[in-house]
């Protein structure tokens, strides 16, 4: 964030060394580049302990194949970063990079969870209410639209289009000029953050219906749109300074907790809700995420079966 916030994405022109050094002087922009490729080393080492210490120790090959694919983002991740330095910045790898750095955290995030003493707790499953769309298809759903509001802000940064609107929510009172590409951009952006509202709100109310029972579910609903709130404010404050480092690097920041927040209540909610079987358009998924669930426990084992027969059990008597 602070890296194309700063501006400092070529204050150092080689790689993989810097200068042809390992530690070049931390001077002006060479301190953000830099200090960026450091980070990112360690966050390599990091992710190869914790993806052999898996392929290992965990019994639950999803999981084990989890970490392996961390490991594999985070390889192309640093590729990518090295041809956005190399290739001066070119506006397709710079999306790509920053995309995949979402990607990567949100695999981060998964193992977490799933590896966490809570997930391997037994876990009491409910039937939810009747509806052409359960929660966990829900919760999914704003995930994937909070995600592709990310690459359209991604898009935005690289092309250059932060202030191609410099006013909000009008410009002297009349509709922005759409006469250019980076114009276009941006008003789409702002266009998507009305849609995550939508959706994130829809989200948090769903919630309140079925899933307050659930602290778990209704805590992380609620972090959600207290998130989606302060992420509305910082935007429109990151066009009104005039694109702030500070206000701009919180801006990307918190797009990405909130993006990881709605990915923690996809995953609660397919735990809680299990989906019924004659929902085959989701049903994949469920049991998917059933094989991160510990062997041993009918709730969430692999296959999901008692939790489903439980699910149609319920539905038959209602």
């Amino acid at each position: 964030g602070l890296v194309t916030s700063t501006g400092s994405g070529l204050a150092v022109p080689d790689w993989p060394l810097s200068y042809g050094q390992f530690f070049p002087p931390m001077v002006g922009g060479i301190f953000f580049e830099h200090g960026h490729r450091l980070v990112a080393a360690t966050v390599g080492v990091l992710t190869t302990i914790l993806a052999i210490w898996l392929i290992l120790r965990e019994e639950r090959r999803a999981i084990r194949m989890t970490g392996i694919a961390a490991l594999g983002a985070v390889i192309l991740q640093g590729v990518l970063g090295g041809l956005t330095v190399l290739y001066l910045l070119p506006t397709p790898i710079s999306v790509a990079h920053a995309c995949l750095g979402q990607i990567f955290f949100c695999i981060m995030v998964t193992l977490a969870l799933v590896t966490s003493p809570f997930w391997r707790r037994p876990v009491e499953v409910t039937e939810g209410t009747e509806s052409s769309l359960p929660l966990p298809f829900v919760a999914a759903l704003t995930t994937g639209v909070i995600f592709l509001q990310l690459v359209l802000g991604a898009l935005m940064r690289h092309t250059g289009a932060g202030l191609a609107i410099p006013d909000f929510p009008i410009v002297g009172g009349r509709l922005p000029d759409l006469s250019t590409r980076e114009a276009v951009i941006h008003f789409t952006h702002r266009l998507g953050a009305l849609a995550v509202s939508g959706v994130v709100l829809a989200t948090f109310l769903r919630v309140r219906r079925e899933g307050t029972r659930f602290p778990e579910i209704s805590r992380t609903a609620g972090g959600m749109l207290l998130l989606l709130t302060l992420q509305v404010l910082l935007g429109i404050f990151t066009v009104l300074s005039r694109k702030s480092v500070a206000i701009t690097t919180a801006h990307v920041a918190t797009g990405a907790l909130l993006l990881a927040t709605s990915l923690l209540l996809t995953l609660l909610s397919f735990r809680r809700f299990p989906i019924a079987r004659e929902e085959k358009a989701i049903r994949s998924l469920w049991e998917k995420l059933g094989r991160f669930a510990p062997s041993g426990r009918p709730e969430t084992n692999a296959e999901g079966d008692v939790a489903h027969q439980r699910y149609a059990t319920g539905r038959q008597q209602g």
